[in-house]
């Protein structure tokens, strides 16, 4: 038998399916906290500003709720509602991994 692995994906929505966060959306968040710059985060994620600023705003939408400060003299920074949402959805994919590896296993191995 062939050597199987597991690849899985987690996002998190709203009642209507919209995005809420993924693994996008979490990476646009880590580099924003890391550059202080959506400017910055379009480039190296090579996106548009416009997109990634719409990704933002989606999300701020169906959370109502800011989750990146903007500030023409300090830059962008994830508010607490942003960063508690990346350390969920962090903490969320780390369990799932988990889980998902262990009923993997338990199948396939």
């Amino acid at each position: 038998m062939a050597k199987l692995k597991l690849k899985s994906s987690q996002w998190i929505v709203d009642k209507d399916n919209n995005i809420i966060i993924g693994k996008g959306r979490a990476e646009i968040l880590e580099n924003i906290e890391r550059t202080g710059s959506i400017n910055q985060t379009a480039k190296m994620m090579k996106m548009s500003y416009k997109a990634v600023w719409s990704k933002i705003k989606a999300t701020e939408k169906h959370m109502n709720a800011c989750i990146v400060h903007t500030d023409r003299k300090e830059g962008s920074r994830l508010s607490k509602e942003g960063k508690d949402l990346l350390a969920k959805y962090k903490l969320l994919k780390a369990q799932c991994i988990t889980a998902d590896d262990k009923i993997f296993c338990g199948l396939f191995r």
